[in-house]
């Protein structure tokens, strides 16, 4: 990838934006020196990770990279044979291998397989993090326990200090001394313990002197009666040092062998890091992974210039650009914009060649997720001003000297992004130079896009199959671009429109248009008028298009408020249907009592045997209701806006708005839906199947034709109980004394449901398995209580 076009394209900055999302140093350096990358595969797999990665930021996930430091200067340190760390550097190395342990432990316990990679990569290192923590607090000290013989050093010097201290705190306070003390405190100079004597009494305290105060009036004197145990304190001081550079040392030899794994998992951390960043900038700036293509062609949907989503701070902006479409190499290898100033083309140019290079480098770009791209291997980028005092070169110079080394640069797998083309010199020649440039790239089959005011270049489109014009949108109402780029016409530079806005006075626009030729003007008034016809024509397509979305939803609504009105009708059917069952269940309950009593009082078959068919022909209809039979449906000639019309199999009725082929469109509880006429019934109360006065026809059931024996055999429990409990109120009901149930043996989970149930009925009496000759266990026989 050519550096001038990243510098053009101000790749840099994409950089800059994306280390603000670092966690640490190490990410945030991996950013400021990303590149574009050179194998298809590696963008792919940048890619997936930073989808993985977005996916766990979603669910409130984050990498436990805390303590993941930069180790580069320790890792310099260590290259040096024989050179020893110093103990609060082992801290950053400990927290680095502690981030690298929980990293992997994270990313081995997800469902990431592409992050998965980058963590088995780390290496978990245990030993060296226990070993420093075991050595070193956190204040960077080392620890008595680092060893046993630091231990005995410092707890025999911890006794030394008490000693001395308690002994010559017992002068200071002796009486006798009294006089010779200015002041009685016990300190230390060049780390031997001292006590001030005033000067005048040097002679009272036997001993040495080390240092005298400022005035000289004070001496610091070390009593004789301590020296030697100052002697042993210094000696002891020696050997702890002597033993923490051995710690030290060993320790240090301990991360030189670790020294290839740390660097390892360093580079892994910095990796891992970077995808958190890539991930939270693209969440930031709305970018998808566009789909690669093989073919050399650019196909960006809602494009957005990713340094224009954000402020000068980093900071996203919150009234982000108007997106762009780009489309090239499909039906075209070059693209031609045109337009006015400042209405967007070199920001077209931009767009392009900066997305382009932010995939090369494995990152999201902001624009929709069905955008297509070719990785182009090589970018060739003049926009701006080449203009170069120190090499002599005027705009037109920098920009041939350019255009030359493009020429000799661009070929198949090159995109190549114009800006101005053939500029800064007279329009005739330079717009004939910019054609024959253009002439040479496409002889080389690169791929183009430019941006001009030149007419020349714009009616080049016109002549040249595959060159195809692309216009920046100008609102001739209030005269200001809109930013959006439209296809198939060249755009007018309306350099009069936008003198007019930015103020200039009426005479001189008026004498400038005079000295354009009539010819010219009305070329320029035509592009205009073509291009606002146009525009004016897509923003109605855009409308109707609109419309039959928002229709497709409407429909849409319209369907799953049938269904969910369809549901709410099932589940007050089964709620009325179970409370039907409960209230006949009860009085069945209260019948058979009142039939024991009657049958005691008064034996009078027929009557029972009347109340027992009315009682069946009750039970049956709450299990099998009666369907009602459907008004018939209107005819589209009798539909009328304002009508009411019933839904089929609803008790719901709906107004009419309108009739569309063969769907109604209706209103319902404020809501539009559309149905099909079969689906409707003309208003008016549904007929349902028992009128007043009509009584069902209810079936009676005899004793003799009634049958004693239940079949069971492979039901669910679910299902046999509620049976089961029907067919013994109906035995009870007829007088029968015993019954049979036959639910076969399988696993035997049937046969224990119906015995569970039979023992807690208090009708009956026992209950037992049949002799075998009649089923045997595959049988229940039941018996009522008298």
């Amino acid at each position: 990838m050519i550096d001038e076009s990243l510098r053009v394209l101000e790749y840099p900055k994409i950089r800059q934006l994306l280390s603000r999302y670092a966690l640490t140093e190490l990410g945030g350096e991996r950013a400021l020196h990303l590149s574009p990358l050179e194998q298809i595969g590696a963008v792919r797999q940048s890619h997936q990770r930073i989808a993985e990665m977005t996916a766990l930021l979603e669910r409130g996930e984050s990498l436990p990279l805390h303590g993941a430091a930069e180790l580069q200067p320790i890792f310099q340190e260590l290259r040096i044979a024989g050179n020893v760390l110093l103990a609060e550097t082992f801290l950053k190395v400990a927290a680095a291998v502690e981030a690298a342990h929980n990293c992997r432990s994270f990313l081995l316990e997800r469902e990431v397989s592409a992050l998965r990679e980058l963590g088995e990569r780390l290496v978990r290192l245990p030993e060296v993090s226990k070993a420093i923590r075991r050595c070193i607090d956190l204040r960077g000290d080392i620890v008595d326990g680092a060893s046993f013989e630091l231990q005995q050093i410092r707890g025999e010097a911890r006794g030394l200090r008490e000693r001395i201290r308690a002994r010559l705190e017992a002068l200071l306070n002796a009486d006798a001394l009294a006089q010779a003390f200015q002041e009685r405190y016990v300190t230390q100079r060049n780390g031997r313990y001292v006590i001030p004597v005033r000067a005048d009494h040097r002679g009272r305290v036997k001993g040495f002197v080390h240092d005298e105060s400022a005035s000289g009036q004070t001496l610091f004197i070390e009593p004789a009666f301590v020296l030697d145990d100052n002697n042993r304190l210094q000696s002891l001081l020696r050997q702890e040092k002597r033993e923490e550079e051995r710690i030290l040392r060993e320790l240090t030899e301990k991360l030189r062998e670790q020294l290839p794994v740390l660097r390892s998992n360093q580079e892994t951390l910095a990796d891992l890091d970077l995808v958190a960043a890539a991930a939270r900038f693209a969440a930031a700036c709305g970018g998808t992974a566009p789909a690669l293509t093989e073919k050399p062609l650019l196909e960006l949907r809602q494009a957005r210039h990713p340094l224009l989503l954000f402020s000068a701070d980093g900071v996203p902006r919150p009234n982000p650009p108007v997106p762009i479409d780009l489309f090239l190499g499909e039906k075209n290898d070059t693209l031609i914009i045109s337009g006015p100033n400042t209405g967007g083309k070199s920001v077209a140019l931009k767009t392009a060649g900066l997305l382009l290079l932010m995939a090369r480098s494995g990152l999201f770009i902001p624009c929709s997720a069905d955008s297509r791209l070719f990785l182009f291997p090589k970018i060739f980028a003049d926009i701006g001003d080449e203009q170069s005092i120190e090499a002599n070169l005027s705009t037109f110079s920098g920009h041939l000297q350019r255009m030359k080394w493009i020429m000799e640069e661009a070929g198949e797998d090159s995109l190549v992004l114009l800006d101005e083309a053939g500029t800064g010199t007279d329009p005739s020649e330079g717009g004939a130079l910019a054609m024959a440039f253009l002439d040479g790239l496409r002889a080389q089959k690169a791929k183009v896009i430019l941006s001009t005011h030149l007419n020349l270049l714009k009616s080049y489109a016109f002549l040249n199959e595959g060159v195809e014009n692309a216009a920046v949108e100008f609102d001739a109402a209030t005269l200001q671009p809109t930013y959006r780029l439209h296809y198939g016409l060249p755009g007018a530079s309306n350099a009069f429109s936008i003198a007019r806005l930015l103020g200039l006075p009426r005479e001189v626009l008026a004498k400038a248009a005079g000295y354009l030729g009539q010819e010219e003007r009305a070329g320029f008034d035509l592009v205009a008028a073509l291009n606002q016809k146009r525009w004016e024509m897509e923003r109605q397509a855009a409308a109707m298009h609109a419309d039959r979305e928002e229709a497709q939803r409407n429909r849409e609504r319209s369907r799953l408020l049938v269904e969910q009105l369809e549901r709410e009708k099932e589940e007050l059917l089964a709620r009325l249907l179970n409370e039907g069952r409960k209230r006949v269940r009860e009085t069945e309950k209260e019948l058979k009592r009142l039939l024991v009593a009657a049958a005691a009082d008064h034996p009078d078959t027929r009557r029972q045997a009347a109340l027992k068919g009315e009682l069946n022909a009750l039970r049956k209809g709450l299990e099998e209701p009666a369907i009602s039979k459907p008004l018939p449906g209107p005819a589209p000639e009798e539909i009328r806006p304002g009508q009411l019309l019933r839904i089929r199999g609803l008790d719901q009725e709906a107004e009419v708005v309108g009739l569309h082929g063969e769907e109604v469109e209706l209103t319902l509880h404020g809501k539009r839906l559309r149905l099909p006429l079969n689906r409707l019934e003309r208003g008016g109360k549904p007929r349902t199947s028992r009128r007043s006065g009509e009584k069902r026809v209810r079936s009676r059931v005899t004793r003799e034709t009634f049958s004693t024996e239940l079949k069971l055999v492979g039901q669910r429990v679910d299902d046999a109980i509620p049976q089961l409990q029907r067919f013994l109120d109906d035995a009870l009901l007829h007088g029968l004394e015993e019954v049979s149930v036959v639910h076969g043996s399988g696993e035997g989970v049937l046969r224990r449901a119906i015995r569970d149930y039979l023992g807690r009925e208090r009708e009956v009496k026992s209950f037992y398995s049949a002799d075998p000759a009649h089923g045997g266990d595959n049988v229940t026989i039941i018996r009522f209580a008298g």
